[in-house]
């Protein structure tokens, strides 16, 4: 069974900057689960097929303009139905002035009643964006997270293999840290995925020997983020000998997580090669790639050779 997330009322309100109207309880116990929201002008007119009550209902000029239309009878009755719904959250956009039968029928059904000064469709745009990263469907993997050149590296490997110290190396060299050890992977659309840290080992990083230390303290603010779009992975593995890597790049490889395929780079690594050089060129590779422009491709163009590429999926979904 999948898991469920949920996001409580007070966050949207913190993180929005919202007007609290009424509030039938403390709006920390307040839980929403749909990363949705619905403006629900076919409900005050009395369509409700099709209607998710789980969403939060955003009201702004349209809305307010259809009730104004309206007689005090007809009005109280149509906002009644909406709210006997058990709405999560009854959203004011543009400062509305609420009509009184609002708050008294928000008190009968106990329904949150909160305002704010934006419009309709910038308020929807931001609040869903929030909800998508806040509700989506996430995993945690053992590995490191770095930004390098703008990039999302997600590095595993074997416990031991070396992520820790390549990290300490590339945050020596300007890039910064998402996270050690733990990763948190949400997928936040259907083509990205963000990771991050668990709160409470955000900024650490363990080194063998040494022990934990808070890169934060030690090489400052710039040298962290907190959150970091995953836009290639790289597996570590100690170099064998008989096997035979990919020396050309021709082939495509693909890690799919949450049903989302990312690039992914295997390196052998032995005593002797830098592997935080290696990771910046493999950043940089990534990024040139996307921009459409591939190295292996113009070699064998050179050449006069033609390019079989194929692609290589690993599916970590059901790991």
């Amino acid at each position: 069974m999948a898991d469920i997330f949920s996001v409580s009322v007070k966050e949207i309100v913190d993180e929005h900057k919202l007007e609290v109207i009424y509030a039938p309880k403390d709006i920390s116990e307040i839980l929403v689960y749909d990363n949705d929201c619905n403006r629900p002008g076919l409900q005050l007119m009395g369509f409700y097929e099709y209607f998710n009550a789980e969403r939060i209902q955003i009201c702004g000029n349209m809305e307010f303009a259809y009730l104004a239309s309206l007689d005090e009878e007809v009005r109280r009755a149509r906002i009644e139905t909406l709210f006997k719904t058990k709405i999560p959250l009854f959203v004011v956009a543009r400062g509305h002035e609420l009509y009184p039968e609002m708050i008294e029928l928000a008190k009968e059904y106990e329904i949150p009643i909160v305002r704010t000064p934006e419009s309709t469709t910038t308020f929807i745009a931001a609040l869903i964006a929030f909800l998508n990263l806040r509700l989506a469907p996430r995993i945690t993997r053992h590995g490191v997270l770095i930004e390098v050149y703008g990039e999302g590296v997600l590095i595993v490997g074997e416990s031991g293999v070396g992520k820790s110290e390549t990290a300490i190396e590339l945050v020596k060299r300007g890039h910064r840290l998402v996270a050690d050890d733990a990763v948190e992977i949400r997928r936040v659309s259907s083509i990205s995925l963000v990771g991050s840290s668990p709160d409470n080992i955000r900024h650490f990083l363990e080194l063998r020997g040494i022990g934990i230390i808070n890169i934060r303290r030690l090489f400052g603010i710039g040298s962290v983020k907190v959150t970091e779009k995953i836009d290639l992975i790289v597996e570590l593995e100690p170099w064998e000998k008989d096997k035979i890597y990919d020396r050309m790049g021709i082939d495509n490889e693909y890690t799919t997580i949450l049903g989302v395929k990312i690039p992914s780079l295997t390196i052998p690594i032995k005593p002797g090669r830098n592997l935080a050089v290696i990771l910046e060129v493999a950043a940089m590779n990534n990024r040139q790639k996307k921009m459409g422009y591939n190295a292996a491709q113009d070699l064998l163009d050179n050449l006069g050779l033609q390019m079989d590429t194929k692609d290589k999926v690993k599916n970590w979904d059901s790991f």
